[in-house]
């Protein structure tokens, strides 16, 4: 599927403000200011400063069973390599940052019982499209020489990519930005400015902004923003964190994980979950994850997480051993209980719309779910429902909004 602006040419004129400058408010504008939207990004920190610099970049279809996080996975997986052939074309500077890398995924079992459950786990994401195919010992062991070879069971998934996360998100702002959006950094949101029961803007820490549609794309902190705006919605912090060795000579040549990966990410226990992940970037140092776990927003890294990433990581790779850590680092991914995002209109409030809850899948979602999220606005159908994601649902809205009266005159 190619980026077809002609597809969402209703936009034009409309002013659309997007709370959150990470990686999902930045294809948002990207794709909202190509449609022809007139759009300001209100950020309380700095571009790219929360969860996308805190993320491992991973671009992925390999961690996702048949549903509609998996058909929004592939709809992504087409689009970023337009996205960044179109930003290419007018900076191409900033899109040669993104380091765009198509290496594809290796999912492996190191126990019977996980090499059963990748087995059924891949059958069924080949019958929903997805491209992978079994690995035998000898496969594996001339595409990833250094892992163990106490596995019983391999799947190669040629699509799975990696981006560097703050550099594609400040690429695509660039590309939003040279169109005509706006962006602030430092400009906290502290409450809505409402008209005849609309919201039509927020108040920030610069003052009031005024817009015909408000986005709430602030990732893990998408929850007090809505409580602010008064809709809430159950979006909460699930904590991540991520070791990187000192820099290493051609060792992993893939992204490389556990089967045991996928259930960590599908749990929806508040206590730590790790799985060995374990992939190489461009400039020498390896990536070692994964952990969950959910601590509201404290950011202490802890022991026992770093421990037990390293444990698991060396399972896969013995030869890490005697590499230094440079350095660990943590941060925050907007968890909801159902495990999918929450993209679409808030029903309580006319003119308030959410894109958030993608947990540790936003950087490989943004831009389709900025495709999504503009052809809805358009009134126009995508190739993805997008219904599936809505924000009537359970686990999302736990009440119905505060009722703030405040009114201030348009």
């Amino acid at each position: 599927m190619i980026e077809s602006p002609s597809r969402t040419t209703s936009l034009r004129g409309t002013d659309i403000l997007v709370i959150g400058g990470g990686m999902i408010g930045c294809a948002l504008a990207d794709r909202l200011t190509l449609a022809g939207a007139s759009v300001r990004v209100c950020e309380r920190g700095g571009v790219a400063s929360g969860t996308t610099a805190h993320g491992e970049g991973n671009v992925l279809v390999s961690d996702k069973g048949p549903g509609p996080e998996l058909a929004l996975a592939q709809l992504s997986r087409r689009l970023w390599p337009a996205v960044l052939d179109r930003v290419a074309e007018r900076h191409p500077d900033a899109a040669a940052a993104v380091e765009w890398e198509p290496k594809g995924g290796i999912v492996v079992a190191t126990t019977e019982a996980g090499a059963a459950a990748l087995t059924g786990f891949a059958a069924g994401q080949r019958g929903a499209g997805v491209h992978c195919e079994d690995l035998d010992a000898d496969q594996l062991a001339a595409a990833e020489p250094a892992l163990t070879r106490d596995v019983c069971a391999a799947v190669y998934y040629p699509d799975d990519a990696q981006v560097q996360p703050a550099a594609a998100a400040t690429a695509l702002l660039e590309s939003a930005t040279a169109a005509g959006a706006l962006i602030e950094t430092r400009c906290e949101v502290t409450g809505p400015l409402l008209h005849d029961g609309r919201l039509i803007g927020v108040q920030t820490t610069r003052g009031p902004r005024h817009a015909d549609v408000v986005i709430n794309a602030a990732g893990p902190w998408s929850g007090p923003v809505s409580e602010l705006l008064g809709a809430p919605i159950a979006v909460k912090p699930r904590r991540g964190d991520v070791l990187i060795t000192a820099p290493m000579p051609p060792t992993v040549f893939h992204k490389v994980y556990d089967a045991d990966y996928v259930g960590a990410v599908g749990s929806s226990d508040a206590a730590l979950q790790s799985s060995a992940v374990v992939e190489s970037t461009r400039g020498g140092p390896i990536l070692l994850g994964s952990s969950r776990r959910q601590c509201g927003f404290d950011d202490r890294i802890r022991p026992d997480s770093l421990a037990a990433i390293a444990r698991k990581a060396l399972r896969l790779y013995p030869i890490l051993a005697d590499v230094a850590i440079m350095r660990a680092y943590g941060g925050f991914r907007p968890y909801v209980d159902d495990h999918l995002p929450v993209i679409g209109p808030d029903p309580r409030l006319p003119g308030l719309w959410h894109a958030t809850g993608h947990e540790g899948a936003g950087i490989g979602l943004a831009v389709g779910t900025a495709q999504l999220l503009c052809s809805a606005l358009a009134g126009q159908p995508d190739e993805i429902d997008i219904a599936a994601f809505t924000v009537d649902r359970p686990a999302v809205i736990t009440r119905p909004n505060k009722r703030i009266t405040a009114e201030v005159p348009r």
